[in-house]
């Protein structure tokens, strides 16, 4: 067995995940590969899940009985743990949503709805990067359509980081939001979030980042990061599906508007007018994902006490173990960063003439699970010249053994297209 310094105790982590026991294709084990679309999950948030639904079921906020007060406290506790997680200043900046990319859109549209100084118009920029997932990249086309901003990008270069070269020409004074991924989600590539936030805060911009394929993997730390906004999902993150968060300066989330109306989010309401709660109720418009929330809570204590730290050191070994191992593939091209440095746990690649679909399905015959595709960032595609790619992503739970297999398997990929 392959032996890499820093690795977590993968053989106990792995008993705290039910799927990765299972077998398809004839009794194959499954070598989950994947964790970049979605985690799998431990029993130790299926049980918050389960203790929640059978012993703590009922509308949060709302009801004055032993129960409903039992319910608000493990939500409003969720809540706790997220802004501890992340380092919020406080509890209140903490929005839940149901994923990131209901967290991006509302950002898009308080901005379109606002007064000055924070209001998108026709005379103003926004800007984002050419390797973004669609999820920050079609909220602000349907801004810039809505309002008539120009929306401008950063480029990528030919190995698959940004191009800041003319981050001052990208950047302006008319620019009012500057919203790009802090790993991205197809590559890899971890952004240089210091340069780019210290130009939009010299021009005066907001900053939101997309931190979706950050906060599973490393300390994300939304003081030291300095944006005005961070977005990610708890699915990816050991957590359930259905539960998302924005996190949001407390000063903005106090002057933007609301952008979804109803139960919860109010103050005082006649037929003529209403006003709002203050935040975080104020951006949580009817009944929220409750059981989603105290699975997200449970997520980040399984989290937690395994360190982040300890984490990513394991993702690092594993991702250049795996760099390391594909290039002694023949014809297999990686798209993005090619070293271990600088980048995430997920790599994209194209294996000579073979269509990625083709390469996933021979895999799954191995019990092999891999993503194809575009990965929802298509313009990435289309900037390298190519239809899709195979993308292998890692985890906590990720070995080296299951590093070997995929190597295995995309050799017998070949083989078996001659």
């Amino acid at each position: 067995m392959t032996q890499l310094p820093g690795l977590l105790d993968t053989e106990a982590i792995r008993k705290d995940f039910p799927l990765l026991d299972r077998t398809v294709h004839d009794g194959k084990k499954i070598v989950y590969l994947d964790s970049a679309a979605t985690s799998q999950k431990p029993r130790q948030v299926l049980d918050a899940l389960n203790e929640y639904y059978e012993r703590h079921n009922a509308n949060v906020h709302r009801g004055v009985y032993t129960i409903a007060e039992e319910a608000t406290a493990l939500y409003e506790g969720a809540r706790d743990k997220v802004a501890a997680f992340i380092n919020a200043p406080s509890r209140n900046e903490v929005i839940f949503t149901k994923n990131a990319s209901e967290s991006l859109n509302l950002v898009a549209n308080m901005l379109g709805w606002a007064d000055e100084p924070y209001r998108v118009d026709h005379e103003t920029e926004i800007v984002t990067t050419e390797m973004e997932h669609h999820s920050n990249i079609v909220p602000w086309q349907l801004l810039s359509q809505r309002t008539g901003a120009k929306l401008k990008w950063f480029g990528i270069t030919d190995d698959g980081r940004l191009d800041l070269s003319n981050i001052n020409e990208i950047i302006t004074e008319k620019t009012k939001i500057v919203s790009f991924t802090l790993v991205s989600n197809i590559m890899g590539t971890i952004n240089p979030v210091e340069q780019i936030v210290r130009r939009a805060q010299e021009v005066g911009a907001l900053v939101c980042i997309d931190a979706s394929q950050a906060a599973p993997h490393m300390v994300l730390d939304v003081q030291a990061l300095q944006a005005d906004f961070v977005a990610f999902t708890g699915h990816k993150m050991v957590g359930p599906t259905g539960i998302g968060v924005l996190w949001g300066r407390q000063e903005l989330l106090e002057d933007l508007p609301p952008f979804l109306g109803g139960g919860e989010m109010i103050e005082t309401v006649s037929m003529h007018s209403s006003t709002y709660a203050p935040a975080p109720h104020k951006f949580e418009a009817g009944t929220p994902p409750i059981a989603q929330a105290v699975g997200l809570g449970a997520a980040v204590d399984y989290l937690s006490a395994i360190g982040m730290e300890n984490i990513h050191r394991h993702e690092q070994a594993i991702t250049a173990y795996a760099v390391k191992r594909l290039l002694e593939v023949p014809d297999l091209r990686i798209i993005g960063p090619a070293t271990a440095e600088d980048r995430g746990a997920t790599i994209s690649f194209t294996l000579g003439d073979i269509h990625p679909h083709d390469v996933g399905q021979v895999l799954d015959e191995e019990g092999i699970a891999v993503r194809v595709g575009h990965h929802c960032a298509r313009p990435v595609c289309l900037r390298y010249g190519i239809p899709a790619t195979t993308r292998a992503s890692f985890y906590l739970y990720s070995t080296p053994a299951e590093v070997d297999a995929l190597v295995d398997g995309l050799n017998h990929v070949r083989n078996f297209f001659g």
